[in-house]
């Protein structure tokens, strides 16, 4: 059951939620309250239960007043324009800008978190950065980005402030992309969903025991949103597996993962395999050699997968794209630059006619690799 908090936050909510303003607290609508008194956060499967003045896991949706409430709205770790490319999506608006942003805090607990400064803080520190969803509609307007990324940490579990982003945006042309875990509760997954334009779905490996033991979640709820994208969404989205050497980099689970894609969800949804770089609580691992990544590649596509990338290491073939009828390369990539274009205002292959799957409208951007710092006081 959910439920709609009407509690309006005062400057007395601020003491009982430590470190929060009161223009921060919103309400949400994914709990329930359980006969032992506490109150059950439904917006991912952890169903947090809850005291009085309590946070769930994800530090940033809390109990107030017998309901839960989001304590980050309106608050970012910060604002950056990136190549899309960086997301990672290749099939969508190919080398055009995009304005990203992110909380505190994470839903979900994986030890090789490459985010953690943002995505396991729990200072509020770390959200110095205010702005409206109106502000962010209108700095992305202004520097021309054709769409706004929730990045960084998991939206999910802002779910609110994504939602009122998106319809700012979306009131400007400007379209959204959420770059999440898929980590979102059966009851919720569609008012997430219902907002976004792009997603990239980070599959982190296939097999129950490593969400289990190295991020603390499930398997088949990643799945269940991935089939729910597929089949019953119009979301252009994209997959990313960190390959980590000795946890999830064999030929079988690969096989396995990359034949349960082509099954279950088609064989364009483009896969990224992204190189592990030791971080936070695995730095006992090594690097991802680029000769996994490529054998990898390799069986994603003897297995049907027509769009297989590698990422985080230079290889202008791997990360290029390629027409899958007659094999021209019609994106060449170096990094986040578009070198080579064979595609025309609609993503149709010039050599052979055949329509390359995803969102492609005119000639590519030219942002290249840029990483651009934003200040949106500006915009406020």
């Amino acid at each position: 059951m959910t439920h709609a908090n009407e509690h309006h936050p005062s400057p007395a909510d601020a003491g009982l939620l430590d470190g929060v303003e009161p223009e921060n607290i919103v309400p949400t609508k994914y709990w329930r309250m359980l006969d032992d008194g506490r109150v059950e956060c439904r917006m991912c499967p952890r169903f947090c239960k809850l005291k009085e003045g309590a946070r769930g896991l994800c530090f940033v949706r809390a109990r107030l007043h017998d309901a839960i409430v989001l304590t980050t709205w309106g608050r970012s770790s910060g604002f950056c324009i990136d190549p899309v490319e960086k997301k990672p999506l290749n099939h969508f608006l190919p080398g055009t800008s995009i304005l990203s942003l992110g909380t505190a805090g994470c839903n979900l607990a994986c030890n090789f978190c490459q985010n953690h400064d943002i995505s396991k803080s729990r200072e509020m520190d770390t959200m110095q950065a205010k702005a409206s969803p109106e502000a962010i509609a209108r700095a992305a307007e202004h520097y021309g980005c054709r769409s706004v990324a929730f990045t960084y940490n998991d939206p999910v579990i802002f779910h609110e402030y994504a939602r009122d982003i998106s319809d700012a945006c979306h009131e400007r042309g400007i379209r959204t992309v959420a770059v999440t875990a898929g980590y979102v509760s059966d009851e919720a997954r569609a008012d997430f969903f219902e907002k976004i334009d792009a997603a990239n779905v980070d599959l982190k490996a296939f097999t129950e025991r490593f969400y289990r033991e190295v991020t603390k979640s499930e398997l088949e709820v990643v799945l269940d949103t991935l089939k729910y994208l597929r089949h019953e969404t119009n979301v252009w989205f994209e997959i990313t597996n960190l390959v980590i050497p000795g946890s999830n980099d064999s030929d079988a689970e690969i096989d396995a993962m990359t034949r349960w894609i082509v099954g279950e969800l088609g064989p364009d949804v483009p896969l990224h395999f992204s190189a592990f770089h030791p971080d936070y609580r695995m730095r006992d691992k090594s690097r991802t050699p680029a000769a996994t990544l490529a054998r990898a590649r390799q069986v994603a596509m003897e297995n049907g997968v027509r769009h297989a990338y590698v990422g985080n290491v230079a290889d202008y073939g791997r990360q290029s794209s390629y027409c899958h009828a007659c094999g021209t390369r019609t994106i060449g990539r170096e990094g986040y630059e578009i070198l080579e274009w064979n595609l025309d205002d609609h993503g149709v292959c010039t050599a052979c006619g055949t329509p390359m799957a995803g969102i492609f409208e005119g000639p590519p951007g030219n942002w290249g690799s840029r990483r651009q710092p934003v200040d949106l006081t500006r915009f406020a």
